[in-house]
């Protein structure tokens, strides 16, 4: 059994004060004589005594508030989720407070800190972020939920995503139905990329084919090199199944260039279904990744979490479903008849 953690109780006893005394201490009140206040301070540190920031935080006036921090504001992939997630918090009377991490990262700024300072209630960040031992540091004093993203994973930190193997195996096998063999996949980072690339590999070898990924990011200049080497290398791939539609949009610029057709040369398989996907000069084949729904859920989540910050990390999953658009067609001739 672990040793039990001590309590206000404890340090109130040790002091030989009330626990009413120890609590104006720890608020930092003007009201406490220096010695009763030296005695509490040096009972806590006997005792090993570390108050709860966050239940403090919590049992004090509220701002109203909820940061919300992007890791890159520029990506469209984030308006539906902020939508459901808005839609949630106006719902509630709580109002968003935004904060761009790409935007901040670059002048040297944590967005993090920047949104504490402004005295929110709770924080949800949205996508993968390089912040993450900020993030670790604010749980301590607000609720945080994780929407879109899968990381850090925290005590009593909530996660909200799709089912990102689901989606990219969904992707995968509509390519391999329409009789696709050579299939590449755009890996994206952190462990949002490596659950759809592991999904992918997984399907491709289900079937007895050797899966080829290659690092392509979320940017569409990484996706664009990426996808330049793997069309003008030898046995170039029928089909790319891209990270995200950012990244098939990267790609979709690399056939343009190399004088490949999409999808008669080229079949093209996006995520997230973003408003991209949709335009028709585009209609990107995408998987639709529930962004309204994650948003929704998230701020359900830290809603539920500035009542009662005690509650179990929860991980809850959206389903994904595949958009079927016009940059996905039948394999070549030549793929097919290697079809088998």
């Amino acid at each position: 059994m672990p040793p039990t953690k001590p309590t206000i109780r404890d340090v109130a006893s040790a002091a030989g004060v009330s626990k009413s005394l120890v609590s104006l201490v720890l608020q930092g009140s003007p009201n406490v004589s220096e010695s009763r206040r030296r005695a509490v301070l040096e009972a806590m540190e006997q005792l090993g005594y570390r108050p709860n920031r966050l239940a403090q935080r919590l049992s004090g006036p509220r701002s109203g508030t909820i940061g919300v921090m992007l890791n890159d504001i520029r990506n469209p992939w984030f308006v539906e989720l902020l939508e459901g997630l808005t839609a949630s918090l106006h719902a509630a009377g709580v109002s968003p407070v935004l904060a761009d991490s790409y935007t901040d990262n670059r002048v040297g700024r944590s967005s993090v800190e920047t949104l504490l300072e402004q005295r929110i209630d709770g924080l949800v960040v949205v996508g993968t972020t390089m912040e993450s031992s900020a993030i670790e540091k604010a749980a301590q004093t607000v609720p945080v939920v994780l929407a879109g993203t899968r990381e850090p994973v925290l005590p009593g930190v909530d996660i909200v995503v799709n089912d990102d193997d689901a989606g990219a195996r969904q992707a995968t096998e509509h390519l391999l139905a329409l009789g696709h063999r050579r299939i590449a996949h755009l890996q994206g980072p952190a462990e949002v990329g490596r659950i759809r690339r592991e999904s992918f590999e997984r399907t491709m070898r289900g079937v007895g084919l050797e899966p080829v990924v290659v690092a392509g990011g979320v940017s569409e200049e990484s996706a664009y090199a990426a996808a330049s080497r793997l069309l003008s290398g030898k046995d170039r791939p029928t089909a790319i199944f891209a990270y995200n539609d950012i990244a098939c949009i990267g790609a979709l610029s690399a056939a343009d260039d190399l004088g490949l057709s999409v999808p008669e040369d080229l079949s093209l398989v996006g995520y997230d279904n973003t408003y991209l996907a949709k335009i028709r000069h585009l209609s990107l084949t995408s998987v639709d990744n529930g962004n309204l729904a994650v948003g929704v859920e998230a701020g359900k989540f830290i809603l539920q979490r500035l009542s009662a910050p005690d509650l179990p990390g929860r991980v809850h999953q959206v389903p994904s479903e595949l958009q079927v658009r016009g940059s996905s067609g039948d394999a070549p001739l030549q793929d097919l008849s290697n079809a088998g």
